[in-house]
């Protein structure tokens, strides 16, 4: 027919194939193989022809292909037929190559005779495979970062650890995980908590962890501690030794995986994963997952001391402030506290009310420029002076000691001034009488029965900064219905997104619409406001404080 090329005899064509093809008799014996199984196994094909198939198999499958082969060559029923399947083949040096196998019946032509029954297709593996590994490495790093980045949004330690094992299995597509932790003196894990993928249940694992522990080597866990290393049993229905296995079986689980998580030489947990499927774990994914662990537990053990001293921080803050206000006879008491933002934890605002020998009482606001410890020191000394000097009577004598004070402590250490508002309180015939005093402080401002708010006092210097600092003192009335606000700067500073500032007029707005003569109403009205200012605002706030002392009427 014109056009047709040349037509290659079969034995050519086999011979160009990548693939090994192997043809085999009904006895199970080798009839043909391709030229191809000397790159592929390092078999010469004239020296296994007439050799059983089992020359090409590990010495582990041979047993199952003998049943098998038999029960095919009986009933014409094999599972392998007509699929492709990756199994390993066995080079004639001795060690395993995986190869993707491709089975076929051989079915003769009419009148042809042959005893011939099955032929394989053998493909190298080792290619495909290394790519899986590589994407499925590739993935589990990926997913680890996402791990680390999920757990950066936790504000500390024990929030982390919460939300591990759910980020880890959602990460990293497992079915189950436990987490176990060192008990008090370090010498066992015990469970710290079991999480399973949406729709999935561990009852048997979850029932036996109750009150399991591990020592160091025993179990998944305890062998990841001893090693310090991932560790993993791949299926779970061929091992006799491993504790828990049959709680695993019952739960229908395969494989399991165990990972620790140090801080330097200490370890703060170990995660189990496990799946219902069968999951090879390679020694690739071993060292990702020991990777995870290690980054985990150094974010983990920062997050833990970054605890600790927020724990310090507050404490601190705490002692800064009144546990709690005082009952002043005719006079109603509010206020409110709230750090500013940014990496300081002790803000440098305070306030204080304490009562005197005499019946009167002095109340306190002051605001220290700066944040951190060294402003905490310097609003301790501002806050101790002024209750050691409130014996004076005096609101302006009670801030020159503490100016006194502050130039004292502070000596050739970078100047830290101090605005600050003081009075001394006391009753009258209807009423309060209160005589104030102010040292570069924003003016408090008072609202009276109709409504109206107005600031008073006369703003003198700082404090912390002139040895010769001369304060005047303003006297005021309170009567019933009356209200006296004082606050520092964090709020009339706030700034919204554009950065404008919240402002004396908006306050002012604010004190004179909220309710007569309600000092908790009125504190929580200026909070409010300010919160809204701050609402978005891509400008960190500053420290606020605000303290209210109204008259009923």
């Amino acid at each position: 027919m014109p056009g047709t090329g040349p037509v290659l005899p079969a034995d050519a064509l086999l011979a160009a194939l990548a693939d090994t093809v192997v043809v085999a008799d009904g006895e199970g014996r080798i009839a043909y193989v391709s030229p191809s199984v000397t790159r592929l196994l390092g078999h010469d094909p004239a020296a296994v022809t007439g050799l059983p198939l089992q020359v090409l198999m590990p010495e582990r499958l041979r047993h199952g292909h003998t049943e098998g082969f038999s029960r095919y060559r009986a009933t014409g029923d094999g599972k392998l037929v007509g699929a492709t399947t990756r199994v390993p083949a066995l080079h004639a040096a001795g060690h395993e190559v995986p190869v993707d196998l491709t089975l076929s019946r051989l079915t003769p032509a009419v009148g042809e005779e042959t005893d011939a029954l099955v032929v394989a297709v053998l493909r190298d593996a080792s290619t495909t495979i290394l790519l899986e590994r590589q994407f499925e490495i590739s993935r589990y790093l990926a997913a680890t970062l996402r791990i680390t980045a999920a757990l950066t949004e936790a504000p500390d330690a024990d929030v982390a650890f919460a939300e591990l094992l759910p980020t880890l299995c959602t990460e990293l597509d497992w079915d189950a995980a436990q987490l176990w932790q060192p008990d008090g003196d370090g010498s066992r894990l015990v469970h710290a908590g079991t999480w399973t993928a949406p729709g999935a249940t561990v009852p048997a694992l979850e029932a036996d962890a109750a009150g399991r522990t591990f020592r160091r080597g025993e179990g998944l866990p305890g062998e990841a501690w001893q090693q310090r290393a991932t560790v993993s049993v791949e299926d779970f229905s061929d091992e006799r030794a491993v504790v828990r296995v049959q709680a695993a079986r019952d739960d229908g689980l395969r494989t399991g995986v165990a990972f620790p998580v140090f801080s330097g030489d200490m370890l703060l947990a170990v995660c189990e994963l496990f799946s219902t499927t069968h999951r090879p774990v390679p020694p690739e994914l071993t060292e990702v997952l020991s990777h995870a662990g290690r980054q985990i537990g150094q974010f983990l053990a920062r997050l833990r001391a970054e605890s600790v001293v927020r724990e310090l921080a507050d404490t601190l803050q705490r002692s800064l402030l009144p546990s709690h206000l005082p009952t002043i006879p005719g006079v109603e008491l509010a206020a409110t506290y709230r750090a500013g933002g940014g990496t300081a934890l002790v803000g440098g605002d305070t306030y204080d009310v304490m009562p005197l020998p005499d019946g009167r009482w002095m109340v306190l606001i002051a605001d220290v420029c700066g944040t951190g410890a060294e402003a905490a020191a310097v609003t301790a000394v501002t806050r101790h002076t002024a209750r050691a000097a409130a014996a004076t009577g005096s609101a302006a004598g009670i801030l020159g000691a503490v100016n006194a004070a502050l130039l004292h402590e502070q000596g050739s250490a970078p100047l830290r001034f101090v605005t600050a508002c003081c009075l001394v309180l006391e009753p009258a015939a209807r009423g309060s009488r209160l005589r104030l005093s102010v040292a570069g402080h924003p003016l408090p401002l008072v609202s009276g029965p109709d409504g109206d708010a107005r600031a008073i006092g006369t703003a003198g210097r700082p404090l912390g900064i002139d040895a010769d600092l001369e304060l005047g003192e303003t006297s005021l009335d309170l009567p019933p219905g009356a209200t006296l606000v004082l606050y520092t700067d964090g709020v009339t500073e706030a700034r919204d997104d554009a950065g404008r500032q919240f402002g004396e007029d908006a306050l002012l707005r604010v004190v004179a619409g909220a309710p007569v003569a309600d000092a908790e109403a009125i504190v929580a009205a200026v909070s409010d406001a300010v919160e809204r200012q701050l609402s978005g605002s891509r400008h960190e706030p500053d420290d606020l404080a605000v303290l209210a002392l109204s008259v009923p009427r």
